[in-house]
């Protein structure tokens, strides 16, 4: 089970390493200017996003697997952690709408925009460590 454990944090870590970075390229996607930097963003863009899609569906799926392992039905922390966790898939998805509007040379948005959108997984991260912690309720 430690072995579980342990790929699950992994893949945790390296999804969240996506999550905190492809928010911080369309920072500068919306900033940028010159045709050749915003291709060059765009594809890390595209790159980062495909290499943290299966991530995130491997974290998902030992973190469903420590659960079913572990049987904890109704222990509210839990509930609020996982309500954060499908929070964060949204999140996920929302960066792959925003990704096919850069690709469309559609953003409306400002970097401003993207730099407190960019909080919001250091936000659910913070909770989510909390709530696992010291599983409050």
């Amino acid at each position: 089970m430690l072995w579980l454990k342990s790929f699950h944090i992994v893949m945790v870590v390296s999804w969240f390493a996506g999550l905190f970075y492809l928010p911080r390229i369309f920072v500068n996607l919306a900033m940028e200017s010159n045709d050749a930097a915003y291709d060059r963003l765009l594809l890390m863009a595209r790159k980062l996003y495909r290499f943290v899609t299966p991530i995130m569906w491997l974290a998902l799926a030992t973190g469903i697997w420590l659960w079913l392992a572990y049987w904890l039905p109704t222990m509210g922390w839990l509930w609020a952690k996982l309500a954060l966790v499908a929070g964060l898939v949204g999140y996920h998805h929302v960066c792959k709408n925003l990704l096919r509007q850069f690709e469309a040379r559609q953003n409306r948005k400002s970097h401003t925009w993207f730099r407190w959108f960019n909080e919001i997984p250091v936000i659910a991260l913070l909770a989510v460590v909390l709530l696992v912690v010291l599983k409050p309720f």
